[in-house]
């Protein structure tokens, strides 16, 4: 079978920066000596975890904004289901007030586009239906780190991706009590919660994405994650989840769900988040990202260029089918040139969620390159290549997400 990249087929001021500048202030009245010795205590420590999110796990996390935080390779844990608190984050702009998580019960939705519109609390959500889904939760930029093209965003490398339990109400059982969709609708649109700035035209910031209406069969309106209510970092007090569907197009504090005859206006969706060539900027023509492809990575034994002892050695490492179930996992420990089947390990949770996989081996010493190359049903393998972008969108290439070990 031959390597098959999906894509191809289907084709604001953040805390931190306050934190930042407030340390300049403080800074800018020590003595030179002072100020050297505060810098370089600065550059040690990074950035912090901003309050809405300071119940994380900042050992766990690579910190590159207030809105922005990855899982280290390390931490995804053995288990598949990724711990909350190491969860990565990715926000497009900054959250609401926590004050909207005082009584989540209370959000408001707006249901439009349907036989019977109608406004919802969560509350009167829960009473409607309840059903959970495993499922791959993954920024669509997840890999950007690689692209040699140094795309804008952040640099991400293996760690905006999780897998977690979502718990709500099936869209399809909320559409049988508004009474179905209109006939010419042809998408799902949610809009975000988002404050958006008054004298502001909405379009340019708010997040608000469509999908196509085959992406119903599988959404839930989600309250819960992981057993627990849905936090405002991760989009509570409501969140659409789309199984199989990159991040963004999960909006988090939705407070409008449409069925519409054309894809949202907002620049999100019109130029962000499309697969345009590099050096063009991202337009409708361009194919917009949605569904995520089949991908697999390595996360033990060690973060890149790790020294270890010779012996034998578990290789270990998680791999997803995107919206198909991941079949097949080979790992190479010489940069691709030789494989091996590995073995899945623990529970089979559904096509949308991920499997760990592992491969005992013996080392000697020596650099080893170690890979992985995962097939789904739908039978597509893992591609060798990214495929280029203008925004580094969707790279599922098992090279560029290779392991380089010494042993010794």
């Amino acid at each position: 079978m031959k390597p098959v990249n999906q894509t191809r087929r289907t084709l604001l001021t953040t805390t931190s920066s306050a934190i930042g500048l407030a340390s300049l202030g403080a800074i800018s009245s020590l003595t030179p000596a002072a100020k050297a010795l505060a810098s370089t205590q600065a550059e040690k420590s990074g950035p912090s975890l901003p309050p809405y999110a300071s119940w994380k796990d900042a050992d766990s996390l690579i910190i590159h904004s207030a809105n922005t935080m990855e899982t280290k390779r390390t931490a995804f844990g053995s288990g598949i289901i990724t711990p909350l608190n190491r969860l990565f984050i990715r926000n497009n702009i900054s959250p609401p007030s926590e004050d909207i998580m005082a009584d989540p019960d209370a959000w408001q939705l707006q249901v439009e586009g349907v036989k019977d519109p109608i406004t919802l609390s969560v509350a009167q959500l829960k009473n409607l239906g309840v059903t959970t889904v495993a499922m791959v939760l993954q920024c669509s930029g997840n890999g950007r780190a690689y692209f040699p093209s140094n795309p804008s965003g952040t640099q991400w490398t293996v760690g905006a991706a999780g897998c977690v339990v979502f718990t709500g109400v099936p869209v399809k059982t909320l559409l049988e009590h508004v009474g179905g969709i209109d006939a010419a609708a042809k998408y799902m649109t949610g809009t975000g919660g988002e404050p958006i700035p008054e004298g502001l035209d909405p379009n340019t910031i708010q997040v608000e994405r469509s999908v196509p209406l085959e992406a119903i069969e599988d959404a839930i309106l989600a309250w819960e994650i992981n057993g627990q209510p849905l936090p405002l970092a991760h989009g509570g007090p409501l969140r659409l989840v789309v199984p199989g569907y990159t991040g963004v197009n999960n909006v988090k504090y939705i407070k409008r769900l449409a069925f519409t005859t054309e894809q949202s206006a907002a620049n999100i969706q019109q130029s962000g988040y499309r697969m345009a060539p590099l050096g063009e900027k991202g337009a409708p023509e361009y194919a917009s990202v949605w569904t995520m492809p089949v991908k697999s990575w390595i996360t033990h034994p060690g973060e890149p260029d790790s020294r270890l002892q010779a012996g034998s050695l578990q290789i270990q490492g998680l791999a997803m089918g995107g919206t198909s179930d991941v079949t097949e996992i080979e790992v190479s420990t010489d940069g691709g040139k030789n494989w091996q089947s590995a073995s899945f390990i623990g529970p089979d949770l559904g096509p949308y969620a991920w499997r760990q996989f592992v491969l005992p081996v013996t080392l000697n010493a020596g650099t080893y390159t170690l890979v992985s190359r995962a097939k789904n049903k739908a039978g597509d393998i893992q591609p060798a290549d990214r495929m280029e972008n203008n925004r580094g969108y969707l790279n599922n290439s098992w090279a560029d997400h290779a392991l380089t070990i010494t042993v010794a």
